[in-house]
């Protein structure tokens, strides 16, 4: 049985245009786009018609840096791929790009299938994967190639986590070669993880034990030297580079130095860096611990450097790097020694209206929010256009966003599966009231009406800047 879905006046904001338009949809793709009042859109009929005046009509959001399940520090994040991805859809992302995760000792393939049954029939919203890349040796290198001719065409290495997931300069260089032959995009998290375990050890013999020290040891300069020394690398393996969650201004120029000579170098920042700080870190009463992340959060002054690099293009990517811990019996595993807390933030449900905020507060335009949020990150990942946009042929991921409804962020209303908000209490213009996922009402006027299972394994191209 076919069906036809007919958006009526809304403004279709995609990254390149915004037109008053109607939206036809038919077997879970656009169909076709015809600006109102035309012959041709007043000639369709549909078995459903979303009225989508006043509202936008933008692509469902692609969220390219997540954690479901993920273990870290004794501990697992608190969402599973059902929770984290029924949020997402709430908050009006339709795409995650999760991350399964090699165990030192086993291979790339064992870890990929454990995250394939992890998530397989749980998703409420199409997904792929990253590989987190955490034991390099000829095995492993070989493995990638086949990875990427099965689409997981990006893996990620860290600088940090000494005996978890840290790769030396040797391991990642040999890593960005045999991206540079694959097609692979090499993500890597840009910390100087050898120094930092020496900063910790020094302000834990000093007492320095609350949540704000995780801050003050993971300093800006370490992430900027680890953001210089991935460029160098990546320039010797004549690989593309990709770096993620990018907090400190020393760390975007590095990428702006690197970007202006022509390398395929390429950043991605995070919503808690743009709307958080230092100040959250050291809430007292062990509040803090709700807001240790790494890269960790950052004085309020580097927020311009972030806003900027967002509008010139040199930092071209919104992910949350939802890792959600909660307070109560995961982030208190901290209380007396900060290097305990689980690293991580909740905030798949709230990427969408934050950025929609920066909208209204004049950070960036709306074809900017869509950009960074949907077209970009889908490009990025081999996901365009299939996801990112609103085009003939195109999943009908859509969302109708309501952009003068006013909310309030917060624990009690949110879906994620964690006990607190990042954002508690902040209020925010826009805010998401109909999301199709292929098509299907996910969400329907603020009702969820979605299932587990409805998302789909979506395998991915190899990163769409570098064709």
């Amino acid at each position: 049985m076919s069906t036809r879905t007919l958006i009526r006046g809304g403004l279709v904001v995609t990254a390149a245009e915004e037109l008053h338009a109607d939206v036809l949809i038919e077997d879970g793709r656009i169909a076709a786009l015809a600006a109102r009042g035309t012959e041709a859109a007043a000639a369709w009929t549909a078995d459903r018609v979303i009225d989508a005046s006043d509202k936008y009509v933008v692509p469902g959001g692609v969220d390219a840096h997540t954690h479901m399940e993920f273990p870290f520090g004794g501990t697992f994040s608190s969402d599973d791929f059902e929770t984290g991805t029924r949020a997402a859809a709430w908050g009006g992302t339709t795409t995650i790009v999760d991350f399964a995760v090699q165990s030192p000792g086993h291979s790339l393939r064992e870890g990929l299938d454990a995250y394939y049954a992890k998530a397989d029939g749980k998703c409420a919203i199409d997904y792929a994967f990253h590989m987190i890349v955490s034991d390099v040796n000829d095995r492993t290198l070989k493995e990638m190639d086949l990875l990427v001719e099965e689409g997981i065409t990006s893996f990620k290495l860290f600088m940090a986590y000494p005996g978890v997931f840290y790769s030396d300069d040797g391991q990642i260089l040999r890593a960005m070669q045999r991206s540079s032959v694959n097609g692979g995009l090499i993500m890597m998290h840009a910390e100087n993880g050898i120094a930092i375990d020496v900063l910790v050890e020094q302000a834990l013999k000093r007492g320095e034990t609350d949540p704000r020290y995780h801050g003050e040891v993971r300093k800006t300069l370490l992430e900027a030297e680890a953001t210089h020394r991935a460029i160098r690398l990546a320039q010797v393996a004549g690989a593309p580079l990709y770096v993620v969650h990018v907090s400190a201004e020393e760390a975007v120029a590095e990428l702006i130095t690197a970007r202006d000579k022509g390398l395929p170098v390429f950043g991605e920042t995070c919503p808690q860096y743009l709307f958080l700080s230092t100040d959250n870190l050291a809430e007292p009463d062990f509040e803090g611990a709700k807001y240790v992340c790494s890269t960790p959060l950052r004085p309020r002054e580097h927020q311009a450097a972030l806003w900027r690099g967002l509008r010139t293009n040199d930092l071209q990517v919104v992910s949350t790097d939802h890792c959600p811990f909660c307070f109560t019996g995961q982030k208190e595993l901290g209380r007396g020694d900060f290097s305990k807390i689980p690293n991580g933030l909740p905030g798949v449900e709230n990427r969408m209206d934050l950025l929609h905020q920066a909208v209204v507060d004049g950070h960036i335009s709306r074809r900017r929010w869509i950009e960074i949020a949907c077209a970009t990150p889908a490009r990025m990942f081999g996901l365009y256009p299939k996801k990112g946009t609103l085009a003939p042929g195109a999943d009908a991921d859509v969302v109708i966003y309501d952009p003068a409804a006013t909310q309030v962020l917060s624990a009690e209303t949110h879906h994620m599966n964690v006990d607190y908000s990042a954002y508690e209490g902040k209020q925010v213009t826009g805010r998401v009231e109909t999301v199709l996922s292929r098509g299907e009402p996910v969400v329907d006027r603020r009702e969820f009406t979605g299932r587990a299972g409805h998302g789909v394994y979506t395998p991915r191209a190899t990163c769409q800047y570098l064709d």
